[in-house]
């Protein structure tokens, strides 16, 4: 007795035509299932370009990539990956809690390419679910103009000081070119410009950035248009960092409490500090799940141990959470710092 595997009736022409569709929805199904695990892995990036338009040679140029972990689960980012030596990726944290925020910081290579230049960065997430994100970035560095130093950073400041810093900018071709303005959207800037050296095809200038006592609390990012005689190509941006840091401070700015299970208790802490001695006059969180024991006493430095039960609130509770707890101090009604909790309540 002899079995066949197909009919009599189905010949090779036929039994080709088989495997190549049974191939095919093999290959519909990977693919669909790719686009769902970028287009989920995607949600968690408010951008996936950025132009750094016109530098100049020498400037650091780089661009942050926020991150957020908008799921439950942790995620872990394996590897992040260029497909140009004119960017280099930095990845700030590998692993992401829920709610907890990293950066992918591209950084442009001016010192060693000039021209117009691109690449794609390839985000690499392997947990929970495998998938790749991809960034892409570009820009144009100049060969004929040269800044020293490559940035305006002027670091950390405290609140209410002023800081100027200075920077030479070089540039080699036209005897006639010059800088016509420099363009800015703070308000808690201010800048001067002073020619200090014109020979031949060589032009020098300073530029004096002050960063004035208004500026606001916090992380500054920002850039100063150039605006040149050159009708070719008459702008190139310079970067401008720096942090003014608050009188009073909280740290950890975010506290993942990760998965606690329903019935159990999880303990953390938090830390204020000031230059001058203060105290605690109130700490406040719409979630009754945590319980603050008021420091006391006037110092520089309070430790803030908390507590936080491990209940669902109702039976509608999923138990995801994230909340905000605001420490209030005797420096002044406006002397508050916040910091972010997030975790789950599991069964």
């Amino acid at each position: 007795m002899i079995f066949r595997a197909f009919p009599l009736s189905m010949n090779l022409t036929h039994v080709r035509l088989l495997t190549l569709f049974s191939c095919s929805i093999l290959l519909t199904a990977n693919f669909v299932s790719s686009v769902n695990a970028e287009q989920w892995a995607r949600k968690m990036f408010t951008e996936t370009h950025h132009d750094f338009g016109t530098v100049s040679r020498n400037a650091k140029t780089e661009h942050s990539f926020v991150i957020e972990n908008c799921f439950e689960e942790d995620v872990h980012i394996v590897a992040v990956r260029s497909s140009c030596g004119c960017t280099n990726p930095v990845l700030t944290k590998k692993t992401l809690k829920s709610w907890e925020k990293g950066e992918l910081i591209a950084q442009f290579n001016t010192r060693a390419f000039i021209g117009t230049k691109s690449a794609e960065i390839t985000v690499v997430i392997d947990r929970p679910y495998y998938a790749e994100v991809k960034l892409t970035v570009g820009g144009t560095i100049r060969s004929d103009i040269v800044v020293e130093p490559g940035e305006i950073r002027f670091g950390d400041l405290d609140q209410g000081i002023s800081k100027t810093v200075d920077l030479k900018i070089s540039y080699a071709g036209r005897q006639d070119w010059k800088i016509k303005d420099v363009r800015g959207d703070s308000d808690f800037l201010e800048v001067r410009l002073d020619v200090v050296k014109r020979q031949g095809t060589m032009t020098t200038y300073m530029l004096h950035i002050k960063l004035k006592d208004n500026a606001p609390v916090g992380e500054i990012l920002d850039e100063l248009v150039v605006v040149t005689n050159d009708e070719r190509n008459d702008q190139f941006t310079l970067p401008l960092s720096g942090r003014v840091v608050p009188p009073v401070s909280i740290s950890p700015s975010f506290v993942s409490l990760g998965d606690v299970v329903k019935g159990n208790s999880l303990q953390q802490r938090l830390i204020v500090r000031s230059k001058t001695p203060f105290s605690i006059t109130g700490i406040e969180c719409e979630d009754g799940r945590f319980e603050f024991p008021i420091p006391q006493g006037s110092k520089t430095v309070h430790i803030i141990p908390f507590k936080f039960k491990g209940d669902l609130l109702d039976e509608n509770d999923n138990g995801a959470l994230k909340q905000t707890i605001t420490v209030r101090t005797s420096l002044g009604d406006d002397m508050k710092v916040e910091t972010i909790v997030a975790g789950r309540v599991v069964q």
